[in-house]
Formats: C-alpha cells, sequence, structure tokens
C-alpha cells in the first residue's frame, strides 16, 4: 500500500487525577454565561521533541512521566520527565526504516516496528530504555507488509500483516516480543478485494484483557473490524458504517474500554476529500456498529478513551482533536492541532503525537 497508508502502570499524582477528572467536564462546559467560563479548560501543551522533521505515528505513554515515540527516519524518542526533555534512543542503522507503532512496557522495555516492503517490516526490543535493540523479527515474506502490533501483557502480544494468500497475516509472541511466530490462518476469514490495514497511528490492532483483540480495515467494499477471542487464533468479521470502497478509506484506529464497549475512527485520509460518518461505536464487543450522530468533522486516524471514564473518549486527526462524553454518540471539535495518534494512561494522563515532531500531553 502507499506510505500513508502503511501508514500501560499506575502512578497517580494530585494533578494527574485534576487532569483526567476535569477533561470531559471541562471540555464539555458552556463556554459563556457560566463561572466556569474562566475555568481553562485541559489543552495539548506541546512538548519540544527536538525532532522537527519527524513524524510520530508511534505513541506509547507509560505514565504522565513516561512515554515513547516512534517516527519516520528510523526514529524513537523516550522522555521520562513529561516532555520536558526527548533522549534519541533510536535503533543503530534504522534511518532507512519508518517506525509506526511502540509498545512500552515501562521506561526500559520496549518494543518498535517497522512497516514497510519486504525486509522493512521489521520488529526491535529494548530492554534497557533503547540503549541497545534487539532485532527480533525481520519480515523475508515479499507479499506481507505489516501494520501495527499490540500486547495483552508485558509477554503476550500480535502484530498484524495486510492480507497474504487472501487472508491477513498474524504474528504472535508469548515471551515479550524476543521471538516471534506466524499464526495459522485456517481461522482467519478471508480478506475482501482491496482490503488492508492502515499504518496511520498504531492503533488499527488493540487489545483489551488477557485474550481479545481488534482488527481494522479499509480499502474493501467494507470498512470491517475483526476480533479474537483466542489471542489471534481464530477471527470473526463485522461491517462497519465507517465509508470504505476505495484505498484511501476505511477504519484507521480502534480503542476499546472492556471487551464490550469500543471506538472505531477512520474516513478518507486525503486532504481534499471529505469524511461522512467517520466515528462509530459498538456495546457488544465489536458484532455490531453504530455510526455516530455527530460525528468528527473530517477523518480521523487516532482515538483514546479517557482514563477511568465510561463515556469520554478523545479522537485525533491532521484538522484537529474531537471529544465525546457520550460513548461515541455525538463529537465535538475542541483543538484544531494536527495529530496522527493519541493514548491515556491509568494515571488519568493524556499524550498525542504527529507529524513536524509535534508531541504534546494534556495539560490544565
Amino acid at each position: 500500500m502507499g506510505s500513508t497508508r502503511r501508514t500501560g502502570r499506575v502512578r497517580r499524582t494530585s494533578r494527574a487525577a485534576a487532569v483526567g477528572v476535569a477533561c470531559a467536564a471541562v471540555l464539555a462546559a458552556p463556554t459563556a454565561g457560566s463561572a466556569r467560563a474562566a475555568t481553562p479548560a485541559p489543552h495539548w501543551a506541546i512538548k519540544d521533541t527536538g525532532a522537527p522533521g519527524v513524524r510520530f505515528r508511534g505513541l506509547a505513554a507509560v505514565d504522565r512521566d513516561t512515554a515513547w515515540l516512534a517516527g519516520t527516519g528510523g526514529t524513537v524518542l523516550r522522555t521520562t520527565d513529561g516532555g520536558a526533555h526527548w533522549r534519541n534512543v533510536s535503533p543503530p542503522g534504522a534511518a532507512d526504516l519508518q517506525f509506526r507503532d511502540v509498545e512500552a512496557f515501562d521506561a526500559r522495555h520496549a518494543v518498535v516496528l517497522a512497516i514497510g516492503e519486504n525486509e522493512a517490516s521489521r520488529v526491535y526490543r529494548t530492554e534497557d530504555g533503547g540503549a541497545t535493540w534487539t532485532e527480533s523479527f525481520r519480515n523475508t515474506d515479499p507479499a506481507a507488509f505489516y501494520d501495527c502490533l499490540a500486547f495483552f501483557d508485558r509477554r503476550h502480544g500480535l502484530a498484524v500483516s495486510d492480507p497474504v494468500d487472501g487472508r491477513f497475516r498474524i504474528l504472535s509472541t508469548g515471551d515479550g516480543g524476543r521471538t516471534w511466530q506466524v499464526l495459522p490462518n485456517a481461522g482467519m476469514p478471508a480478506a475482501l478485494d482491496g482490503e488492508a490495514g492502515f499504518a496511520a497511528s498504531g492503533q488499527c490492532l488493540v487489545t483489551s484483557g488477557p485474550k481479545d483483540a481488534w482488527l481494522a480495515t479499509g480499502g474493501g467494499a467494507h470498512a470491517r473490524v475483526l476480533h479474537s477471542t483466542d489471542r489471534g487464533l481464530t477471527w470473526t468479521a463485522a461491517d462497519t458504517p465507517i465509508p470504505a470502497g476505495d484505498p484511501a478509506k476505511g477504519v484507521f484506529a480502534l480503542a476499546f474500554r472492556d471487551r464490550a464497549h469500543g471506538l472505531a475512527v477512520g474516513g478518507d485520509y486525503r486532504a481534499d476529500q471529505p469524511s461522512q460518518r467517520a466515528a462509530a461505536a459498538t456495546a457488544d464487543g465489536g458484532r455490531s456498529w453504530r455510526p455516530a450522530a455527530t460525528p468528527p468533522p473530517g477523518y480521523r486516524s487516532g482515538v483514546a478513551w479517557l482514563p477511568h471514564s465510561r463515556a469520554a473518549a478523545l479522537a485525533v486527526g491532521p484538522t484537529g482533536t474531537d471529544l465525546t462524553t457520550d460513548g461515541g454518540r455525538t463529537w465535538r471539535t475542541v483543538d484544531t492541532g494536527s495529530y496522527d495518534t493519541v493514548t491515556c494512561t491509568l494515571d488519568r494522563s493524556c499524550w498525542a503525537a504527529g507529524e513536524q515532531g509535534r508531541a504534546a500531553r494534556l495539560e490544565g
């Protein structure tokens, strides 16, 4: 596919709690005619990464202090002071690679995915905060193109490739990313003509709990979400109301707050094309999806539930950030900055990242 398509940790502080609790309430509050209008709303505070030429589509936040970024030019950055300083911990010899996903377990342990044709798709792992890296997987099948990875816990994880021989290919690890195995495809439904994943935000493959995983697709006649309840061995597929039927359209990102409640966002990534019905929600684990009554106004590539919330979430894209406070039924734009990916952590912090070296943390 084209380059655009290839395209956790509790630490509670009073300030972090204030941000998480206030976010949905304050952002959703009226902005005039009340005392609350004078209260500064939580906002994205830009954190200078020192990498203005890099586009960060990979983001893994551990807590309000520690976060990892992965992007173009084989770049991996890490902060342990809330974004005040970023350390370049890129794997050596990776300057020609495009990192599109990163999963971090703490400040020392992380796994990053590089995307691309043939051997450009690789997985690297570090146990010392990026001081050293081990290449744990390199694709040798010219038909495979890996898009996203996700972990259930510190040991068990999956990575997904666009269809090979008519079915999405799944990699599995049971040792924290040290080794990977291609899973049998007998339990994977046939892919639609033109169907693929989008490596736009590291959120085309997500997990919840010890065994449930969901895979987002586009490019085919329908934008689908595939669900596995056994760590990737078998999958079922469901259509979503997000438009598809074109290589640039489909579901780009997913977020599940538990096994039942999930959000899907996407649209058409082309800047000159509208993205109607760019969000949907499920309450039955992805068996059925309902369109947002008031969707985001444009294409969105990342989505995350707000910490400890049953109804509030953020969606991001090149034209802004949107907030829902009713579980994805309605969305409204709260920021117009460009971001590709977003994530929130258990200590009630949220982070976003995107083009031109941009990284931000929600503050207020």
